[in-house]
């Protein structure tokens, strides 16, 4: 269960990673469009979804990673700082970055929706809309509420949207697009949802 600690914020960037920084390991922070808030713990299906996501991208592309803890500058003016279910980038793309990366190589970010309140504004609001305003090109959300997949794709990056979604649900194939390029057979997340 989350517990959402929001309020408009005149805070900065700095200030906000100084905050975040010094949270226990048991709350992981985000600051999107000005909001601070708290991302729910994982539950065992949620990461049992990102581990089998994790081996479909490392069966499929090798040459490329799935960061699951990586955060990411992400929002207008980069203010926005948030930390994705996963960021798929090349091999030892966030070598030397820390812990707040600039987006810019990222090629597709995912998340996986929690069973929470803020589930709607976080996962199919405010996360696609930083994310295509830093211009990643595939944004990947696995919606348990809904038992689909749904792929946002040409992101406009001045109006901070996808311009293109494509939604399949549990058990249809999904097509990631280049610069991702795989397919992925979604049967399993049948197993996943409640």
């Amino acid at each position: 269960m989350t517990v959402m600690a929001e309020r408009t914020s005149h805070m900065t960037a700095e200030e906000f990673e100084r905050l975040a920084s010094t949270a226990p390991e048991t709350v992981t922070l985000e600051f999107i469009d000005g909001r601070i808030g708290e991302k729910a713990v994982p539950d065992g299906d949620h990461e049992t979804i990102v581990m089998w996501l994790l081996r479909q991208c490392m069966q499929s592309r090798s040459d490329l990673d799935l960061h699951t803890s990586q955060g990411l500058k992400a929002g207008a003016y980069r203010k926005g700082r948030v930390r994705p279910d996963g960021s798929l980038a090349p091999i030892a793309h966030f070598a030397g970055q820390g812990e707040w990366a600039d987006p810019a190589g990222v090629l597709m970010t995912v998340e996986v929706t929690s069973y929470d309140s803020d589930t709607d504004r976080r996962d199919r609001q405010e996360k696609p809309a930083a994310y295509a305003a830093v211009g990643i090109p595939v944004y990947l959300l696995v919606d348990r509420d809904r038992y689909e997949v749904v792929v946002h794709t040409n992101p406009d990056r001045e109006a901070g949207r996808y311009r293109d979604l494509h939604t399949a649900s549990f058990g249809e194939e999904v097509v990631l697009p280049e610069p991702v390029g795989f397919t992925l057979e979604t049967d399993a997340l049948k197993n996943y949802a409640r």
